[in-house]
């Protein structure tokens, strides 16, 4: 096998990326095109297409109709699928929660999809949907190789103490642990760091965007992570409130009755109506929120301190846990683009000797980029999260290593 197309399939909770590489031996991923359809299940989705080339394949946002996700997954697989696209080889999808029993990125087969569906139960907010397009994309590509790539793997070298829940033991044996999420950006985070030759000793992830979570790394490998059965907990988030008592769960679910319905309720709330949205009472879009605290709006200046102060206090704690700092990084949609979010994270880290450079910090970021201060004890980096990418880098290394 010399090359091979492979394409990426990423669904998140509102959007589907796609993209397409061309992936030849002993070469990093080329990206041939990638896009994105948002706003599914609104009244006004968009679709666009980035070709890296001339090749015409490219297309300026335009307005679809993406009102319910069987008709979001069938217009990208139209999309990729239309004439003028390169050939598809092979698939890789994001999912999110392999469960109890995947223990690797895997090939799709009944057997595995049977491993998925048992594996709602610890995602019912995420891995249904990519289930949905993983059948659906099978169906239309019924010759090539489909590969799921998880979001936990990265984390599995985390040790036993970080990864155990004080729980009875009979859940434990169901597999109730941390297993930590957006490892497919950290581990891309250091293949860049690695390549650049800048991978240093000790050094915190700060993965910000939607859903936000800090992971604390010896020589490139994770060692703990705030996000853990689900990616609900750790700091706070666009939606997602982040670590609370347990006892505010028991309060909630006692104030809206008992039952399914009352779960469910709380699982919505904690999944869609928390986090940032609560606080403003505002979308989920930080530019806005921004906007809003410059103009003097109370509960949005709050909320920016809130999150800012969870996210310190997270790094703050890993700083602790491995003995100093050698290295932060910034990635995610607001990490790599929000100048405001950094500065305010870190400046409650300075007593560390943590210093920002802030000229460099209000520079746009558009590959790795440090922005500490020359006599800052802690380098810091702006590192773009390239999750497709690694997606293409496992679905190659799987279909070689196949007989």
């Amino acid at each position: 096998m010399v090359g091979m197309l492979i394409l990426v399939l990423n669904s998140g909770s509102s959007s589907i990326k796609f993209s397409m590489f061309d992936v030849q031996e002993q070469a990093d991923p080329c990206l041939l095109y990638d896009g994105e359809l948002s706003g599914v299940g609104g009244t006004e989705a968009t679709l666009e297409i980035h070709a890296t080339d001339t090749s015409g394949l490219s297309r300026e946002p335009s307005g679809v109709k993406a009102q319910t996700l069987q008709e979001a997954i069938q217009l990208v697989l139209d999309t990729v699928s239309g004439k003028q696209m390169p050939e598809v080889e092979a698939v890789g999808y994001r999912v999110v929660h392999p469960g109890a029993k995947l223990k690797d990125h895997q090939q799709i087969t009944p057997e595995v999809l049977r491993d998925l569906e048992e594996a709602v139960a610890f995602a019912p907010l995420h891995d249904p949907e990519v289930i949905e397009m993983i059948r659906a994309g099978r169906e239309r590509f019924p010759e090539v190789a489909h590969y799921a790539c998880f979001d936990t793997m990265f984390h599995q070298t985390m040790p036993e103490e970080a990864t155990t829940y004080p729980v009875p033991a009979v859940y434990r044996e169901q597999g109730a642990r941390r297993y930590g999420f957006h490892g497919l950006s950290c581990e891309s985070i250091v293949r860049q760091m690695q390549a650049a030759g800048e991978l240093p000793k000790r050094m915190v992830i700060a993965h910000l965007g939607s859903g936000c979570s800090v992971t604390a790394l010896l020589e490139g490998r994770s060692v703990d992570t705030t996000m853990g059965l689900t990616p609900t907990g750790g700091v706070v988030m666009g939606t997602r409130p982040g670590d609370l008592d347990p006892g505010l769960m028991l309060y909630l679910l006692r104030q809206m009755g008992e039952g399914k319905e009352a779960a469910s309720a709380v699982e919505t709330m904690f999944n869609h109506e928390s986090g940032m949205v609560a606080l403003t009472g505002m979308a989920n879009d930080m530019k806005a929120v921004r906007k809003a605290a410059a103009d003097g709006n109370a509960q949005a200046a709050l909320a920016l301190k809130i999150f800012t102060r969870s996210v310190t206090k997270a790094i703050g704690g890993f700083c602790w846990l491995l003995g100093g700092l050698d290295a932060i990084v910034f990635a995610g949609g607001i990490g790599q683009h929000d100048a405001l979010t950094r500065a305010e994270v870190l400046g409650g880290l300075d007593a560390m000797g943590i210093l920002i450079n802030f000229p460099l910090n209000a520079g746009k970021a558009t590959g790795l980029q440090r922005i500490s201060a020359s006599q800052s004890k802690t380098e810091i980096f702006v590192v773009p999260a390239q999750e497709d990418l690694m997606i293409a880098v496992h679905v190659d290394r799987m279909a070689r290593s196949k007989p």
